[in-house]
């Protein structure tokens, strides 16, 4: 039971999250995309290497066949499109597809 008295058959931690959740979910998963793109940010400083204009870009195909971007990212193309919406990255079109768009440049814009 947590100090709420809602009584949950999970242990005491997860009780006290529901309510976090059930609080503000927005906040939570806010915090994990942002967690995200920072992460995203890394790998493609990672892969990456500077263009003719000075920024950081590599190959979608890079970003999505590395290993540690496979394990460390749930949904790459989703932490792509959240980055893209903060304009954080940039990329020609609106979705990414593996095979496809292998050879798409990723740019970072913020250095």
């Amino acid at each position: 039971m947590c100090r709420s008295g809602h009584s949950y058959s999970l242990p005491d931690w997860t009780g006290c999250f529901h309510r976090l959740q059930r609080g503000n979910p927005a906040r939570v998963e806010k915090m994990n995309v942002e967690h995200e793109v920072m992460l995203l940010v890394d790998e493609i400083r990672r892969l990456g290497s500077k263009n003719a204009d000075g920024k950081t870009s590599v190959k979608f195909g890079v970003l999505f066949n590395d290993d540690k971007c496979a394990n460390l990212f749930e949904a790459l193309v989703g932490t792509l499109k959240a980055a893209k919406r903060k304009k954080v990255i940039t990329f020609d079109g609106e979705l990414l597809l593996q095979g496809v768009h292998d050879n798409v440049d990723v740019i970072l814009l913020q250095e």
